[in-house]
């Protein structure tokens, strides 16, 4: 394959490597599926492949001083040209890719960035900064309007190595465009971890992690990448921002805050101090059922109010839980966990699981799973056994992106949002949200569809709500149809969310998908000192135009897939 990344080669059009595949009988079971249950008349489409595409010319050219790490190959810009939402997925069967990056740049120093953005900015050309490419929301989409004279790429891969240890204050120094599991390997013979896995993890850097303020591994306390943030270095049109390696500082308004969620309008993160913690010790899991949702949410809100920070906390309500294999019959799921490096977790689990059934949580005490790593270097002995619910589920959360591309390619709509609310308003929050997503999908497809719920994160004061739909999208293969289905029940999701209090997003991000909500939810006297705040660090406007806001005295507006929704 014709390409410039010296990464392993990603399936361009969906989720995954290009050398992996499902398993003979995860096939088989989406299979059986789609057959004998919502559309038995279904073709599987086949994949798209490089050659499918026929993609406009280039309109520039690098000139000599990047020439080196830049490529216009077919193959690059394909990879560059969408991140992994459903639209975009579907774009891809449909051959459709109208903004392919002129350019993919993979610089390898700060001043090959600095070099890019001179060039950028002589020229009127847009920047797009990529990470791993696992945006669900049209962040990295070179959707900019007519305003550019083209656009460039800017994929952060070779800046991939661990700088520096420090394990008396236990950070660690790390190049923006690491990846999830190379961060931890290296970590590992220091006998830490990160501990921050999004559902992205195998493929998404901690740069990508840090600009667009992702969701991680821990229910509480440490939900986002935010809370590990010691430092963030970025580099800006305007020269380089680097703050201070302090554990707090009560110094004003917080620079480290303006950069985390940026989504790269006012740089490129090219390096981040971070929290890490050590490898945890002691374990214990345990799946806690409920006859009723209502009680199970009760029971989430009083834990998480308790001060014990399960480390797992995730509610799955019944829908969610039957669709996920996790129970037979409708019941809904609270996956507990506790982990710690330093001492024992019995006793909380203990007192959680106490919480939980003052609620009439149900659990056989036999089925809670407490483990202990033994540093004999016997990894198979510490490989948890996928057994309980909470190891199905886990396995079923990670796979899911995997299985969506089959799904997609036989006609199906299987798709997520997420937001959040405060406890008193939940009931009607959650029980609206879904009824406003299924009446929504039958009124577009004309037949009933699948909406269940799951708590992702939960704080003292709200949880983190996050829906999953699925529909028949086109029972002809028509990939049109199926977009055009998706983009209204999109269109529904990010006006209710909205409407009924929440917010656009937990933890996806805003990119070009949820920009009008974000409109809808910010004061405008903040968006006005935001676009200010860019125009300081990028006067032309070149970076990520109209992701979040549109640079002064330009307009871009709401591009991509929902610019006909908005």
């Amino acid at each position: 394959m014709d390409t410039k990344s010296l990464r392993r080669q990603l399936r361009f059009w969906g989720w995954g490597y290009a050398d992996e595949d499902l398993s003979d009988a995860e096939k088989d079971s989406i299979d059986l599926f789609v057959k004998k249950g919502v559309n038995a008349d279904a073709v599987l489409a086949e994949e798209p492949q490089v050659t499918d595409f026929a993609l406009p010319a280039p309109r520039i050219t690098a000139p000599a001083s990047i020439e080196r790490i830049c490529s216009s190959s077919d193959y690059d810009r394909l990879v560059h040209s969408y991140g992994k939402s459903f639209a975009d997925t579907a774009r891809m069967l449909l051959r459709d890719v109208p903004n392919p990056p002129d350019i993919v740049a993979f610089p390898e120093t700060e001043a090959d960035i600095m070099d890019i953005f001179s060039f950028a900015t002589e020229y009127n050309v847009a920047v797009i900064p990529f990470g791993g490419g696992t945006s669900v929301c049209g962040g990295i989409e070179a959707a900019v309007g007519d305003g550019y004279a083209a656009t460039i790429c800017l994929d952060m891969e070779r800046f991939n190595r661990v700088l520096e240890v420090d394990e008396i204050s236990r950070t660690a120094r790390i190049q923006g465009g690491m990846l999830g599991p190379d961060i931890d390997e290296a970590l590992k013979p220091h006998g830490f971890t990160l501990r921050h896995f999004p559902q992205s993890y195998q493929f998404s850097t901690i740069g990508g992690w840090v600009a667009t303020r992702a969701g991680g591994h821990f229910a509480t306390l440490y939900t986002h990448i935010d809370d590990l943030v010691e430092s963030v270095r970025m580099v800006t049109p305007s020269g380089v921002i680097e703050t201070r390696r302090l554990p707090g500082s009560g110094a004003g308004p917080s620079p480290d805050r303006m950069m985390i969620g940026s989504e790269g309008i006012l740089g490129v993160i090219t390096e981040v101090s971070v929290r890490i913690q050590s490898l945890p010790v002691w374990k214990a899991t345990a799946s806690v059922t409920f006859e009723d949702f209502f009680q199970a949410a009760e029971a989430v809100r009083l834990i998480s109010q308790s001060g014990l920070f399960p480390t797992n906390c995730r509610l799955l309500d019944q829908d969610e839980a039957l669709g996920n294999g996790v129970v037979s019959e409708p019941l809904s799921v609270l996956v507990l966990g506790f982990e710690s490096a330093d001492h024992p977790v019995r006793e909380l689990m203990e007192r959680a699981i106490t919480i939980a059934r003052s609620q009439n949580g149900q659990i056989d005490d036999d089925s809670i799973v407490y483990k202990e790593r033994k540093n004999d270097g016997n990894d198979q002995a510490q490989r948890e056994a996928v057994s309980t619910e909470a190891d199905k589920w886990k396995n079923a959360f990670f796979r899911a992106p995997y299985l969506k591309n089959r799904m997609m390619q036989y006609g199906l709509i299987a798709d997520t949002f997420e937001t959040s609310i405060t406890w008193e308003r939940l009931p009607e929050f959650y029980t609206g949200l879904k009824s406003d997503i299924a009446q929504a999908i039958e009124s577009v497809t004309g037949r009933p569809g699948r909406v269940s719920c799951r708590f992702t994160h939960v704080y003292p004061d709200g949880p983190s709500v996050y829906i999953t739909f699925g529909a028949v999208g086109t029972k002809t293969g028509d990939f049109k149809e199926l977009l055009d289905r998706w983009c209204e029940l999109k269109k529904v999701a990010n006006e209710q969310v909205i409407e009924r209090g929440g917010t656009i997003t937990h933890h996806h991000a805003v990119g070009r998908d949820h920009r009008s909500g974000y409109e809808k939810q910010m004061p405008k006297l903040f968006l006005g000192a935001l676009t200010s705040a860019k125009s300081a660090l990028d006067p032309q406007g070149i970076l990520n135009p109209g992701v979040l806001i549109d640079p002064e005295n330009r307009r871009v507006g709401v591009t991509g897939v929902m610019e006909k929704h908005s």
